[in-house]
């Protein structure tokens, strides 16, 4: 071997130990590394150093968040089949190193790791829907995930992870269940809607006799000074005849006549006026002298009592 090609060789291998002795960490990623397959340390995102063909890269773990999908049944404590549709979202804990290391170390592989978490999420659920009802599983989906929450976060912080999130977002029954759950909800909407009927009419009726009530009310006011009005005109009516008859009659007097034409006058304008005014066709009256004499004293008496009271 020529000086030359050693020389190469030489500048090789330097180089290949060179590049070997760093490594490039993405962020969102924590590297470990071992010796001859025990833990030695982690490297952080960045350009790092090892001892080449001594330390070796054991496993690349990322710290981003992650998310599963899980579909599975439970049954209820009477007996109803629950079918489930959830997210899980979870990461790891923190960067500390006794965290890596129990991300690292475990499980064997990631498959083993989302078995166990995925069986344990189940079984969490399953056990909290095995003490509850048909009736209860819908209103307590809050309930269910601070349930698994709770029991996961020991669990997990164990193997170095930390539960983000649970989402139910399906809860479903058998078909027949569903069926009756929503004729339950129709009837109950017919009933609502049947109440709300009855109180629609109720108020509508109460209303109705009260504006009836209100519209009597002023019906009865309204008549009652329509005929107080009507009094008043009459009695107004009644004054003034009384005083054109009182003067008519001074002026008679005056004159030396007899007063009682005025009485005979008015008599005999009352009866016009039945007669023009009346719907009948015949008009009783007795024409006899007596009948006649009678007449006219009663109408002279009432002068009388007029004109006395017009004195006091």
């Amino acid at each position: 071997m020529t000086p030359e090609i050693g020389t190469l060789i030489f500048v090789f291998i330097i180089l290949v130990v060179l590049f070997s002795s760093f490594v490039s960490v993405k962020q969102g990623t924590i590297v470990v590394i071992t010796i001859f397959g025990k833990y030695r340390r982690i490297l952080t995102p960045g350009l790092n150093f090892k001892l080449p063909f001594i330390e070796s890269i054991y496993s690349k773990i990322s710290i981003q968040n992650r998310s599963v999908e899980l579909e599975f049944q439970a049954v209820t404590f009477d007996q109803a089949n629950v079918y489930f549709k959830a997210m899980l979202l979870y990461s790891v804990l923190d960067q500390q190193e006794e965290t890596i290391k129990n991300v690292a170390f475990k499980f064997v592989d990631d498959r083993n790791l989302m078995q166990a978490l995925i069986r344990t999420v189940e079984g969490s659920i399953r056990a909290f829907v095995a003490t509850k009802r048909q009736s209860e599983v819908l209103i307590l989906r809050r309930d269910i995930v601070e349930h698994v929450k709770e029991q996961l976060d020991v669990v997990l912080e164990g193997w170095g992870y930390h539960l983000q999130d649970l989402q139910l977002n399906d809860i479903t029954f058998d078909e027949v269940i569903m069926k009756s759950m929503s004729q339950v909800v129709a009837s109950n909407n017919l009933k609502a809607a049947a109440e709300n009927e009855g109180q629609a009419l109720l108020i509508t009726k109460t209303k109705a006799a009260e504006a009836e009530g209100n519209a009597i009310k002023i019906s009865a006011e309204a008549e009652r000074q329509a005929s107080q009005l009507r009094g008043q005109g009459v009695a107004l009516f009644r004054e003034e005849v009384a005083k054109g008859m009182s003067v008519a009659a001074k002026e008679m007097q005056d004159a030396n006549m007899d007063t009682s034409v005025i009485l005979f006058t008015m008599w005999t304008e009352s009866i016009k006026h039945f007669a023009e005014n009346s719907t009948g066709n015949v008009i009783f009256l007795d024409g006899s002298t007596d009948a006649m004499q009678h007449t006219m004293k009663e109408l002279m008496a009432l002068n009388q009592l007029h004109a006395d009271k017009v004195k006091k």
